[in-house]
Order: C-alpha cells, then sequence, then structure tokens
C-alpha cells in the first residue's frame, strides 16, 4: 500500500484533471497526531467541486482506502473527505477565503501541488 505522501500526490493529481486551482497540501505530521496531510484545492462552480471530490474519491478507491467520512458534497461550498492519514478540503473561492485554512495550519509544512 502507498504511504500518506503518495496518496496526497495522487488526490493532487485528480484534483488537477478537475482544473482545481490553488492546489496545495499541508504536511501536519509534526504538529498533530489525527492526520498527515491537508490537501486544500478551489473549484469555481459546484458541478466542478462536485466533480473534483469525485474524482479525489476514485483515486482513493484505486488504491484501496474507503473514506471514513464525507462533509459538505451538496452544497459544495466545502466538502471535507476523511481519508484518515490524509484529509481532502474542496471548497469554492468564497468559503476558501472566509475559513482560510492556510492561516489557521499555518505551522504545517506548506508543499506546493507540482512538488508533492
Amino acid at each position: 500500500m502507498k504511504d500518506s505522501r503518495e496518496l496526497a500526490a495522487d488526490i493532487v493529481r485528480a484534483l488537477e484533471d478537475k482544473k482545481g486551482e490553488d492546489i496545495i497540501v499541508i504536511d501536519l505530521r509534526d504538529i498533530t497526531v489525527f492526520t498527515d496531510y491537508f490537501v486544500i484545492a478551489t473549484g469555481n462552480n459546484v458541478p466542478q467541486v462536485q466533480a473534483m471530490s469525485d474524482a479525489a474519491g476514485d483515486a482513493m478507491t484505486k488504491n484501496g482506502v474507503e473514506v471514513t467520512n464525507v462533509e459538505g458534497y451538496q452544497s459544495a461550498n466545502w466538502i471535507l473527505m476523511d481519508y484518515g492519514d490524509v484529509i481532502v478540503h474542496i471548497f469554492d473561492k468564497e468559503s476558501r477565503s472566509f475559513y482560510d485554512l492556510e492561516r489557521i495550519w499555518k505551522d504545517g509544512k506548506f508543499i506546493k501541488a507540482e512538488e508533492i
């Protein structure tokens, strides 16, 4: 089975395939015990945000990883997908700016999508 960084990289590729924007990964291994990585991305509208979520889910299913919980799929302003070692946050632009997870988790190590 792939390690959590490789799983995060697969999710990033899936989000990129659906034209996700501002994709970042935050390495949280040194500051929390509940997950290794956050993958954060932005979509432009409800169908795109949902398609990005579907693509991330498909990527994890191909890796044999089951989702623990999904929140926000219907409204699609913030979809949270919990895979244990990797947590995916897919936002619309307004919600991403409002919740500002990057500020909240600023002590993590930020990894650009192209570097994962």
